[in-house]
C-alpha cells in the first residue's frame, strides 16, 4: 500500500530530516489552503492528503521521541 512505503519512509529518516519534511508540509497546506479560498484550487482532495500526512510525520516524531526515553 501506498501509506505503508510513506510511513516506513518516515521511519528511516533521522529527527531533523523529520522536522524538515513537517516544515515543508505546513507550507504546502496553507498555499492549497490559500487557493482553495481564492478559488484557484482544482483538487480539493489534496488538502486532506496533506493534512494526514503532517499527522503521519507528528506520529513518527513522536514515537521517535518515546523511543529516545
Amino acid at each position: 500500500m501506498k501509506t505503508n512505503k510513506y510511513v516506513e519512509e518516515l521511519q528511516v529518516k533521522s529527527t531533523t530530516e523529520l522536522n524538515e519534511t513537517l516544515v515543508a508540509a505546513k507550507k504546502e497546506l496553507f498555499n492549497l489552503r490559500f487557493q482553495n479560498a481564492t478559488n484557484q484550487l482544482d483538487n480539493t482532495s489534496r488538502i486532506k492528503d496533506v493534512r494526514k500526512n503532517i499527522a503521519r510525520i507528528q506520529t513518527v516524531i513522536s514515537q521517535k521521541a518515546k523511543a529516545a526515553n
